[in-house]
């Protein structure tokens, strides 16, 4: 009898976790950096409540121009100590019941297999958290609103190099597609699985 994988726990709500594996071996990093820790507990927190609530966990990850390595490798890489990310990454790294998408760019539905992954969750909001409120967050979010995703970005779970970058980004965000940008402590994933 063929083996087959077991069925995607279908959820309308995805949380999407952009780059926070991450080494932070780039110019300007150590702003990005400093911020970044001050998102890290609500992300924690955020990602508990989620597993906890059978929210699928995606993971959504830069190759860092790496194109032979693999999401495992990666976490492996950025969770060495000499990396200056090391103890982000270990507080953030992924279960093994996780989903995991590689992006060669900015978006992670740019060359990607996130929105066939999202299709089969049958997936309505994705929550985004992670690092850079301005560039990776925000090309992700403009392009799950042009595919018809409601778009959920807590403002206390992502950084940017600089408080003001950040505030300004959420800002253009709420506007632009309409991005509910309210702290992850009032994220109810019960009601948004109800509503959608």
């Amino acid at each position: 009898m063929p083996v087959t994988a077991p069925r995607a726990q279908t959820h309308p709500v995805a949380l999407l976790l952009v780059d926070v594996i991450n080494d932070f071996d780039f110019p300007e990093a150590s702003g990005l950096l400093a911020l970044a820790g001050g998102a890290v507990e609500r992300i924690e927190t955020l990602l508990a409540r989620g597993h906890a609530q059978q929210v699928p966990i995606i993971y959504v990850n830069d190759n860092f121009g790496d194109w032979r390595s693999d999401f495992r490798s990666t976490v492996a890489r950025c969770c060495d100590p000499s990396r200056q990310g090391a103890a982000l990454v270990r507080r953030l790294a992924p279960r093994l019941d996780d989903y995991f998408v590689l992006k060669p760019q900015h978006s992670g539905f740019y060359h990607t297999p996130l929105e066939l992954l999202l299709e089969k969750l049958e997936t309505e909001i994705v929550i985004l958290c992670g690092f850079s409120t301005n560039s990776c967050i925000t090309s992700t979010a403009m392009d799950a609103h042009m595919r018809g995703f409601g778009v959920i970005v807590p403002r206390d779970t992502t950084a940017a190099n600089s408080a003001r970058i950040r505030s300004d980004a959420l800002r253009a965000l709420e506007l632009t597609v309409h991005a509910n940008t309210a702290e992850s402590a009032t994220i109810d994933f019960a009601s948004l699985g109800r509503h959608g």
